[in-house]
């Protein structure tokens, strides 16, 4: 398993059988382990999104090797379909997508323009469960670089202007925040640096933090307060901050229903049955990914399909469970799921009518807008 922006062996066997099955094949799309691969001609155009970066040091515990499975798996039954159907229309792309984890790969292609073209995009994920309707939160990961002046710390401490204090009196700060936060919201961290010797006073120190909330113009509200509060320490400390964003924000999902009733038609027929089966029902949960920025520029949708699984993502349990026979098998039914849903869009000019109107609406409404 490779991690962010490394997967250079996912990309080159992804590649090489897109190739090998008929497609027609962009490598280094974008970004440099990206890729496109597409069949067919004209409009519309729908994207399978295809992830395959790891954790660190532990493998696929996100279940992404599970993820290109499936997306590969519709992508080419879907292209069977174009070829043995001439009244279909429209085009097949499945886009390699890498970095989920952390590096927004998405975003970093919607920037490029790789979306440019695409009228809907897809994708499902593996979990313990299944669901229709994630609530994903945005999410800005900032760092905090406190600049302080070295000293003898017993000798002249007093000649000192400790970073250190400016560090733990940001983490004080922010303690006090949450007394003001909503339960949806989420402000965590780690100190990064904070000296290498006691008997120095540290003239440098280092946070990272995660700034989560229901919707991106919430998270830029709790944003704000909490730069803010690394800003009132450093001049508590008498140092001074650094503030920036170690990587571009991530928006909220929105969610488009007309797409998940299709998607949701056809996995029930082949017997999976979903938490939120009802429409207007969602799965609360505090993760983020890169798709919520995908969903402000287009209509998509990013259902969770779940494995047999002795822990939840980002555990070693749920690494050995993407690994299994059974956990394979389950990510070829969701490719039959999301190749029947493109072939959906592909064959009713009225299906994706619906759907950009449900997209337009919904992106008019001033909660869902991340941009205002």
């Amino acid at each position: 398993p490779e991690t962010a922006f490394k997967e250079e062996k996912a990309h080159e066997y992804l590649t090489d059988l897109l190739e090998k099955q008929g497609f027609r094949v962009q490598r280094n799309y974008c970004l440099p382990t990206a890729f496109r691969a597409e069949y067919g001609d004209g409009r519309p155009v729908v994207a399978l999104l295809c992830e395959y970066d790891a954790l660190p040091g532990l493998g696929h515990a996100c279940g992404h090797n599970l993820i290109a499975m499936s997306s590969v798996g519709a992508g080419i039954a879907v292209k069977v379909a174009l070829e043995a159907d001439a009244s279909l229309r429209g085009k097949v792309v499945i886009m390699g997508t890498p970095a989920e984890e952390g590096g927004m790969g998405k975003e970093l292609m919607l920037q490029k323009g790789a979306f440019d073209d695409v009228d809907v995009a897809l994708m499902s994920h593996p979990e313990h469960r299944d669901a229709l309707r994630l609530m994903m939160t945005a999410r800005s990961l900032i760092k905090a670089v406190f600049h302080g002046k070295s000293a003898h710390a017993s000798l002249a401490p007093w000649e000192g202007l400790s970073a250190l204090d400016a560090a733990v009196g940001a983490y004080v700060n922010i303690s006090m925040l949450r007394q003001r936060m909503k339960p949806s919201w989420r402000v965590h961290g780690v100190m990064l640096n904070a000296g290498t010797q006691s008997n120095i006073i540290p003239d440098e120190s280092e946070l990272c933090y995660s700034v989560r909330a229901p919707t991106t113009t919430e998270m830029l509200t709790v944003k704000e307060q909490v730069e803010a509060c690394f800003r009132a320490a450093a001049l508590a400390a008498g140092c001074t901050a650094t503030i920036s964003e170690k990587s571009p924000t991530a928006k909220h999902m929105i969610q488009n229903e007309v797409l998940i009733r299709l998607y949701q038609k056809h996995a029930e027929r082949l017997g999976i049955t979903f938490e939120d089966s009802e429409p207007g029902q969602f799965v609360a949960t505090g993760v983020t990914s890169d798709i919520g920025n995908i969903s402000h520029r287009l209509p998509c949708i990013h259902p969770v399909f779940g494995i047999v699984t002795a822990g939840k993502n980002h555990s070693s349990e749920f690494n050995e469970a993407t690994g299994t026979l059974q956990s394979r098998e389950k990510a070829l039914t969701i490719a039959t799921v999301l190749a029947l849903t493109v072939l959906d869009v592909l064959r009713e000019t009225a299906v994706l009518d619906d759907i950009r109107a449900e997209f337009r609406a919904t992106l008019s409404k001033p909660l869902q807008n991340g941009d205002v």
